[in-house]
């Protein structure tokens, strides 16, 4: 028997695709156009609207990849156009493919006068003008022809992602420039259709609501007239309106719908599209605003919204309108939507002291939620984050795309390293691009874990990624299931009316503790290893540039440089989005955030010599500055004076560093480690003297770099896949092994290889009075679709690996007990990770590595061997086909005997170590802590320019701790603060009558901020 269904479903797709979408427009008419092509970079509508325009034929081609054309489109509405139940509008297509809006042709309109009407996207080709039979038309269309880099393989390296390389042969050819006629209750009949046909595919072949569904379906198609679809399709509404009107269940699942465009600061396209890119979007937005008084859009980040306010003041005012009326709503309270697992730990404070600074000064509004809807992982750090920035509410998606495990939860309290819980909502929905279909909306209600017990989830719609948000179709599709039998209620309202209502509706939320690993995307830890190293190399000169110009500014009334270093923060922020800092953008990208990164570290080079300057003085006299918060080399932290080098303590003597030779080995010894490098140039021995404990086990090599073929299934700069630990391959061949440098203090070895493409040399070298071997791997690297890593197995029965990350570190399991320990095979770690037994332990340091494995094995006859690996180098070749290639400079550092403080140390030194100056005087210590547990992070003048001193503290050990601290400088008062510098209970300073004594708990974060600073007499 034929399914009867299956004929009514024909019927009603046919029905839908060759009557009714056709005669949504009753009338087209072509409208005639010129043009301009920009020769370059894109210019203002002021700029554009001077320049000589051409005739242009619709159907021709236009512009090359990256470029730009405005066309001047004009004509006259029709004098017998009827216009009962119509309006008029202008139509677009510039030859859009398929696929989603924001990946390809877009454009923007603008009146003669300079105002932005809407913009023009796939999906949403449509401009509705308020004019009638007889009225002229003037229109300008800024038409952007990003190319699609993804093409038809998201995979194949292309060379659309460089300006360079894209070519000047146009990418698109026009199709349609109209005005068109639009009738109402055609479209409206169209979205009622949308909405019920979605539905009963949905329902069990069970439910008498499938069946009406169908039944009434049928009745439409029967009642309309195919050859006068306007003429009966207001008597096909009334045939579909009780169907319409039915109530939802009571027990139906509520969906808070807010509207949504999440547009990547960069990624397939560079930061100047994406300013370009805001301004489309949220001038769509606007448009949709004025035709829908119940829409409102939420926008995440500061950065766009200052976008806005630079280059389209008449746009952002526009904005800021709505945004007052509570309409378009900042969420996230961020500078921009970073990665979590890399910014380090002042970084992804300073995110929120940018971006609700910005917030609170342009509208008066703080967010309270934090929207992360798709970064590539989060930090265990981040809900004491988000609570030391006076945020309580936490929004991501990104886990829906777990290779393995599944949340186990939607709605639930997400607690941190340090015990601080923030309210979290991950919306069961798993996209942050829905388009309001009833197969989304069912897959939110039957997913929805806290079913019971709540009974609420948000659902983000919008078209993003590339943007254009949320058209007219979805907010259409919002009213008609507000409250519709056989579907989810949906209600457009904010983000914070949705966590109010889901915290009222879950009394005791569920917990999970620690980081949301995402089990995907573990490449993006070590792809584009020059961004990464930029952006390490900024956090820590902006450490340096901010506490040498407090100390400057306090002792000599230097003035402080707020501009400078406010500018260099939020270029540094903006690269920590989360496809630019993760590598896993086109080149051109890459290539802006590296010149970027060199001209920060050019201005705060500045900033730091002339702070230095005024602080030491005049003179010759050789200084070492130490920005750091622990003591190096006989150097105070956060202070400056002449070098002791090589002492552990300052106050005994310190063994010099001798070389001897046995056989083909050499042997370097300071008293405190003994290395054995072999005639591979390979580490043989590593052993502890003070410990009188060999580190490297029985027939391993340490040092030894190791290459695999790096093929992940998708997402190649993204991606690592666990099948590629089957492929590798250590790299032993040496070309020589040489002594570069001998002396009392330090012994330097040279190795040197080749392989494959690519060229390797590694500096070994043993300091006086450092029970650690420090490796510089200078690589000159030429491989494709390659992963290097630098391997260190260990004779150390450890349990877990602890990894640095933002304000302390996280512990991991490094056994398979479980699905989620063998998903976790590729990690994160900030300056260094700790592997250790009871009683002692062994430190591994970088200067600008992030990706690491741990693992752990048996060794015959017993005993385990932990092998601790860096991910220093991949090779992905998309979507930047030349990603990584050239010369790479990684430091790294093992120290043996290690806690996690001295880890913590060693960290420090690596990447923040002292600075050579000249002058005559030493500096003082801007403020002196007596427990190295609780660490001085950062030290600056306050936000508000008023002259206080903020300092930011966090306990690294993991456990309760006391400590005094000491200012350099006078005070007449101090209090614990918020991370915008907010008073706030005082939690942690327990005497600030005498010495300022602090008691933390284990990971806690503390700001203090020091009132009626001045120097000490």
């Amino acid at each position: 028997m034929p399914d009867p269904t299956q004929f009514v479903d024909l019927r009603i797709r046919r029905f839908v695709s060759e009557r009714l979408t056709p005669a949504i427009y009753r009338e087209r008419q072509q409208l005639t156009v010129t043009s301009w092509d920009v020769p370059g970079e894109p210019v203002p509508f002021a700029e554009a609207v001077t320049q000589q325009f051409a005739p242009f034929r619709v159907g021709d081609e236009w512009s090359r990849p990256w470029g730009t054309t405005w066309f001047h489109i004009t004509g006259t509405v029709p004098t017998d156009w009827e216009m009962t139940d119509a309006r008029v509008e202008v139509l677009v297509d510039l030859g859009f493919v398929s696929g989603h809006p924001g990946f390809q042709a877009e454009g923007l309109v603008w009146t003669p006068e300079g105002h932005i009407l809407k913009a023009i996207e796939p999906r949403n080709t449509a401009v509705p003008l308020e004019i009638g039979p007889g009225d002229s038309i003037d229109l300008y269309i800024e038409a952007a022809s990003n190319p699609d880099v993804q093409g038809e393989s998201v995979y194949a390296p292309t060379p659309m992602g460089d300006l360079a390389t894209s070519g000047d042969a146009p990418i698109y050819r026009t199709r349609v420039l109209d005005i068109g006629l639009r009738d109402v209750p055609v479209w409206e009949l169209a979205q009622d259709v949308w909405t019920l046909d979605g539905l009963w595919r949905e329902l069990g072949e069970e439910q008498p609501r499938r069946a009406e569904i169908l039944r009434g379906l049928e009745r439409l198609i029967d009642t309309l007239d195919p050859d006068d679809i306007s003429g009966t399709a207001q008597a096909g509404r009334e045939v579909l309106a009780p169907l319409l009107a039915s109530p939802a269940y009571a027990s139906a699942h509520h969906l808070v719908a807010v509207g949504h465009a999440h547009i990547d600061s960069a990624w397939l396209w560079p930061v100047r599209e994406t300013i370009r890119k805001c301004a489309r979007t949220f001038s769509n937005v606007l448009s949709l605003m004025d035709e829908n008084d119940d829409f409102l859009f939420a926008c995440s980040s500061a950065q766009q919204f200052a976008w806005m306010k630079e280059h389209y003041p008449d746009l952002f005012e526009r904005i800021k309108v709505r945004v007052l009326e509570g309409r378009f709503v900042p969420v996230g309270g961020m500078w921009v939507e970073s990665d979590t697992n890399l910014p380090g730990g002042e970084a992804m404070a300073r995110q929120f002291v940018a971006g609700k600074g910005f917030f609170i000064r342009e509208f008066g509004i703080e967010p309270p939620e934090v929207w992360l809807p798709d970064s590539f992982g989060y930090s265990a750090a981040l809900p004491q984050i988000v609570k030391a920035a006076g945020s309580k509410y936490f929004l991501t998606q990104k886990p829906s795309w777990n290779e393995t495990n599944v949340m186990p939860h939607h709605t639930f309290n997400w607690e941190g390293i340090d015990g601080s819980q923030v309210f979290t909502h991950f919306p069961p929905v798993a996209t942050y691009n829905s388009v309001l279909s009833q197969e989304e909306l069912h897959k939110a209600q039957r997913d929805y874990k806290e079913k019971g017990e709540a009974n609420s989830s948000l659902v983000p719609f919008g078209y993003g990624n590339g943007g254009g948000g949320p058209t007219r179709e979805m907010v259409a599709a919002a009213e008609r299931t507000r409250d519709l039998e056989g579907s989810p209620t949906v209600e457009m309202t904010s983000p914070q009316a949705f966590f109010e209502q889901a915290e009222a509706e879950l009394e005791q939320p569920p917990v999970w503790s620690g980081e949301i690993y995402l089990e995907f995307h573990r490449g993006t830890y070590t792809s584009q290893a020059r961004t990464k190293r930029g952006n390490r190399r900024s956090e820590h000169l902006l450490r340096e540039a901010e506490l040498w110009a407090s100390a400057a500014a306090i002792r000599t009334g230097a003035e402080y440089p707020y501009a400078e270093l406010d500018s260099a923060w939020q270029t540094v922020l903006l690269q920590q989005f989360h496809d630019i800092l993760p590598g896993s953008s086109i080149a051109w990208v890459h290539q802006v955030a590296e010149e970027h990164y060199e001209r920060v570290a050019g201005e705060l080079e500045t900033l730091i010599a002339s702070a230095l300057g005024s602080l030491t003085g005049e003179g010759e006299t050789a200084l070492l500055a130490n920005a750091g918060p622990y003591a190096v080399d006989g150097v105070p932290a956060l202070g400056g004076g002449a070098s002791g080098a090589g002492a552990a303590s300052g106050t005994e003597a310190v063994a010099s560093v001798t070389l001897t030779r046995s056989g083909d080995d050499l042997v370097l010894d300071n008293s405190l480690v003994r290395v054995t490098i072999d005639a591979d140039g390979l580490v043989s021995s590593l052993f502890d003297v003070t410990a009188d404990r060999e580190l490297v086990p029985a027939g391993e090599r340490a040092a030894e770099l190791w290459v695999y073929r790096d093929t992940p299934a998708q997402w190649d700069a993204w991606d690592i896949d666990v099948h590629y630990q089957r492929h590798g391959r250590p790299i032993r061949s040496v070309e020589s092994v040489e002594v570069v440098s001998e002396s009392a203090d330090r012994v330097v070895v040279k190795v040197s290889r080749s392989d494959g493409a690519s060229t390797f040399v590694q500096e070994l070298s043993l300091s006086a009075g450092r029970p650690t071997l420090d490796l510089t791997t200078d690589v000159d690297w030429h491989e494709r679709q390659k992963l290097l890593k630098l391997a260190f197995p260990l004779d150390v029965h450890a349990e877990r690996s602890s990894s640095e990350i933002q304000f302390g570190h996280v512990n991991r399991p490094i056994h398979r007990n479980t699905s989620w320990d063998v998903a976790r095979f590729e990690t994160s770690a900030h300056r260094w990770v700790h592997v250790g037994e009871t009683g002692y332990g062994v430190a591994v340091a970088n200067d600008s590595t992030y990706g690491h494995d741990v693992t752990r094995t048996t060794r015959d006859g017993g005993g385990t061997t932990t092998l601790v690996r860096e991910s220093l180098l991949r090779a992905p070749t998309f979507p930047d086909p030349h990603a990584d290639q050239g010369r790479h400079v990684l430091r790294t550092s093992v120290r043996v005997g290690a806690d996690v403080l001295d880890a913590a140390a060693e960290g420090y030194r690596l990447n923040v170590g002292p600075r050579p100056v000249t002058g005559s005087a030493p500096i003082e210590p801007l403020l002196t802590v007596d427990n190295p547990a609780v660490v001085v992070e950062a030290v600056k003048l306050a936000e508000d320019r008023s002259g206080d001193v903020v300092v930011r503290f966090y306990e690294a050990r993991g456990a309760k701790a006391r400590a005094t601290v000491t200012p350099g400088f006078a005070f007449e008062a101090v209090a614990e603060t918020d991370l915008l510098e907010r008073d706030v209970d005082q939690t942690a300073i327990v005497d600030a009558e005498g010495a300022l004594a602090l008691s933390v708990r284990p990971f806690q974060l503390v700001t203090l901020r020091f009132r009626g600073v001045s120097a000490l007499r």
